[in-house]
């Protein structure tokens, strides 16, 4: 089973209930960060890292020799990522490629005439693998300066082992990088707080759910704090409120020492078991 862990805005917990769940669950469970531009699981599970990947896109190379400065490459890249300026009489054309813009989909090779566009590889980030306890670990770090989570996501993500009970931490937020995270998932878990910008940002994140058309749960953190509008919103959208973490300044002191709230207070295992279940069984009353 695959559960992903996003939320609609950063800061609301989600970390804290993806890796809280994994160590509560424990046996058979793999963990994906897939917060590639800024991994923090890994501060609370200290895994023992045993193997790097790097991660490549293949950007366009133009045989100038060759171009005849046609604009079809432009005209195919959906992603504006070429600017070909044309020869005018005896003036030579230009071609510019922004590989920051590019997204490796290979159109403008495939659909240029003159075979004057080859691909060469681009490193943008890498992932880790390793153990956390029983824990099978994995995250990836986009390079500094990089644009596109998307494909670091999609290699971590081939290495989802399907004997294993799937743990993924989402980016935050509703963009392509947490599209590309949840999609495919058994089962999502939306943190958020009884605050109006977390209920703001859920509604956004429950669009994506819908579209995506994965099942899913909320998550309320802090739940002390705030108002009853997030209730409210979930009861009138019939979402099921699976679990509720109350605001305690001993949770938050354990969290700025990157130590996880079932470690610090076993008390909480329980509950995060009971959340596996709920959503194991998808009993949610």
């Amino acid at each position: 089973m695959i559960i992903s862990v996003a939320s609609g805005k950063g800061g609301t917990g989600k970390t804290t209930i993806a890796v809280n769940l994994a160590l509560s669950i424990n046996d058979g469970v793999q963990f994906l960060d897939c917060d590639a531009e800024e991994p923090n699981a890994h501060i609370f599970l200290k895994p023992e890292i045993t193997e790097t990947e790097k991660v490549f896109i293949p950007v366009p190379v133009i045989d100038e020799g060759k171009c005849i400065y046609c604009g079809r490459c432009r005209e195919v890249c959906a992603y504006n990522a070429i600017a070909v300026i044309k020869g005018a009489e005896s003036k030579k054309g230009g071609i510019l490629v922004f590989s920051n813009l590019c997204h490796g989909c290979g159109s403008c090779s495939y659909f240029c005439p003159e075979g004057a566009i080859k691909e060469v590889n681009k490193e943008i980030g890498e992932i880790e693998i390793g153990t956390s306890g029983a824990i099978q670990f994995i995250h990836g770090r986009l390079n500094i300066g990089e644009a596109m989570a998307p494909p670091v996501i999609r290699q971590i993500k081939k290495h989802v082992n399907s004997m294993c009970t799937v743990i993924i931490d989402a980016p935050p937020g509703t963009s392509c990088p947490v599209v590309e995270t949840i999609k495919r998932s058994d089962f999502c878990l939306l943190v958020t707080e009884p605050t109006p910008f977390g209920l703001n940002d859920l509604t956004l994140a429950v669009e994506v759910l819908r579209k995506l058309r994965v099942p899913f749960g909320v998550v309320i953190n802090r739940s002390d704090l705030g108002n009853k509008k997030t209730d409210e919103y979930c009861e009138k959208e019939n979402i099921p409120i699976l679990m509720r973490i109350p605001f305690k300044k001993e949770i938050a002191v354990a969290y700025s020492k990157g130590e996880p709230i079932v470690k610090m207070f076993p008390e909480y295992q329980k509950d995060f078991k009971e959340l596996f279940n709920k959503v194991r069984d998808g009993k949610f009353s």
